[in-house]
């Protein structure tokens, strides 16, 4: 799901707001009536993700600056590979340049990010799921690039869906108790974490129909799917990375939580030259 106009309109304005504060003192160096052409080229293999966000910085830097995109949200990045040829005002393209580049390296970082893990379980059938482990200001920026990069969106936030954890099972007094307090919400998803086979056991007598299984070993997961028989939705979440998906995936799970997809993000290596 991407942001909203008005969503993307409030994060673009904020980081300007952080990097050009008064003025940029420096672009102010260059004669006012310079017009210049500019392209934004990949180093490096990527899935692309946050043009919406490179249009709405230079938008809001200088109307008159046009974007000639020649790639699309979502698609493969190769090395050397030119993303967009931007023409304007030379003070504008190097005012909004790095806001642009943030937004765009950030994001194509995460799509990339979930493109890999996806591609890790493939065949398997589970899901790859993000989390809300996300950069403050940025989840449905990034939870957006997770779409990009083919894998799912779990919760958006604490207001769409309930996922009753440890904290707030212990506060309930029990499994069954904290479902009973959940009911069933009309158009509302309800979850529960587990943290061992009993608590599986416990949490389907008590109707749960989406269940976590929480830092689960590769044979209970197993176990787990085989005793639930497809009476619930199970996740599996906690020690998930690139060398362990594979072997969760394979369990049977349905799908599988990573934290990483959103919190550990490296940006992608892209750059904007001028011709």
């Amino acid at each position: 799901m991407k942001p909203s106009r008005d969503s993307i309109n409030s994060q673009v304005a904020l980081a300007l707001r952080e990097d050009l504060g008064s003025g940029d003192l420096t672009a102010a160096l260059i004669p006012a009536g310079s017009v210049a052409s500019a392209s934004i080229i990949a180093r490096e293999k990527a899935i692309l993700c946050g043009t919406d966000w490179v249009a709405e910085v230079f938008h809001q830097v200088d109307p008159d600056v046009t974007i000639e995109w020649q790639a699309a949200d979502g698609d493969s990045l190769k090395p050397g590979q030119r993303l967009c040829v931007l023409e304007g005002s030379a003070r504008s393209l190097l005012s909004g340049e790095r806001t642009a580049l943030n937004f765009l390296q950030t994001l194509s970082g995460t799509a990339s990010r979930a493109a890999t893990y996806v591609e890790a379980v493939e065949g398997t059938g589970a899901r790859i799921l993000d989390t809300r482990k996300t950069l403050p200001g940025l989840r449905l920026a990034q939870k957006y690039a997770v779409t990009c990069g083919g894998a799912s969106n779990h919760r958006i936030g604490l207001f769409d869906a309930i996922l009753i954890k440890e904290n707030h099972i212990a506060a309930a007094g029990s499994i069954a108790s904290a479902l009973r307090s959940a009911g069933k919400p009309q158009g509302v998803e309800v979850e529960i974490e587990v943290e061992n086979l009993d608590q599986l056991a416990e949490a389907l007598e008590a109707g749960a129909r989406r269940i976590l299984l929480d830092n689960f070993s590769l044979p209970d997961l197993a176990l787990a799917v085989r005793f639930n028989a497809g009476r619930a939705r199970l996740e599996a979440s906690g020690g998930v990375n690139l060398s362990t998906v594979r072997g969760i995936a394979e369990t049977g799970v349905d799908d599988i939580s990573v934290g990483e997809l959103t919190k550990d993000v490296r940006a992608v290596d892209l750059s904007m030259r001028f011709a």
